[in-house]
């Protein structure tokens, strides 16, 4: 059987979503985050090196990373599922919204969760003015701008059929849920409502609920 190493707030629960979706018998090993630093538990390392989560073990293999994750749950026992018909165009988007998801859009919100840390975490009092006020440059001068950017074309693509990958729900829009959701607990979706009205789409299927009531208490980074 799959097992989930879930830790709380995390990624991990795109992966309970998708075996949901999927209809495939999972259990989750829960792992939960240090209350000061936030970071995920030693423990993890067990399983993978990294001691980062998501990771799934099944017949014995260890998969970590989001989108690797998601490949091979939907091509080994998605039966169709979940994707687009290879060697079609919505496949060509599909794959790449599987990677930018990650690789594009998750880095300028870390950058902003790190620099918004940066302006009220603790410093010698001598040092805040220096430190709050670099953040703050970093924030105008190049990170809010990319998450904007971000944004508006994330705004524009789901607007073109109201799902990532075509016209019909796929695990792409799994996959980038959780930056859109990061992006929607920070700043909102009232600039950008097709956004808004994709959540709302998300969060109404009944595999999404059934994923919280697995998962345990949801709650972003923020």
């Amino acid at each position: 059987m799959i097992t989930v190493h879930h830790l709380n707030n995390s990624r991990s629960q795109r992966v309970l979503w998708l075996l949901e979706e999927l209809g495939v018998p999972y259990e989750v090993k829960r792992y939960e985050r240090d209350a000061k630093t936030l970071l995920a538990p030693a423990t993890l390392r067990a399983v993978h090196p990294l001691g980062k989560s998501p990771v799934i073990t099944d017949d014995g293999e260890t998969i970590a990373e989001s989108g690797a994750i998601v490949e091979y749950l939907v091509e080994r026992y998605g039966e169709g599922k979940l994707a687009p018909a290879p060697g079609s165009a919505d496949r060509r988007r599909y794959v790449y919204w599987l990677h930018y998801a990650e690789g594009s859009a998750m880095p300028p919100l870390l950058l902003k969760l790190i620099f918004e840390r940066m302006k009220t975490g603790p410093v010698p009092f001598f040092l805040k003015p220096i430190v709050r006020g670099v953040a703050q440059r970093v924030l105008d001068t190049f990170v809010d701008p990319q998450v904007k950017l971000h944004m508006d074309y994330l705004e524009k693509e789901i607007a073109r059929t109201g799902w990532f990958a075509g016209s019909d729900f796929t695990a792409a829009d799994i996959q980038m849920s959780f930056p859109i959701e990061g992006a929607a607990a920070r700043a909102g979706t009232s600039a950008h409502p097709e956004l808004g009205a994709f959540l709302k789409r998300i969060h109404a299927r009944p595999a999404y609920s059934r994923a919280l009531e697995r998962g345990g208490p949801y709650q972003l980074i923020r």
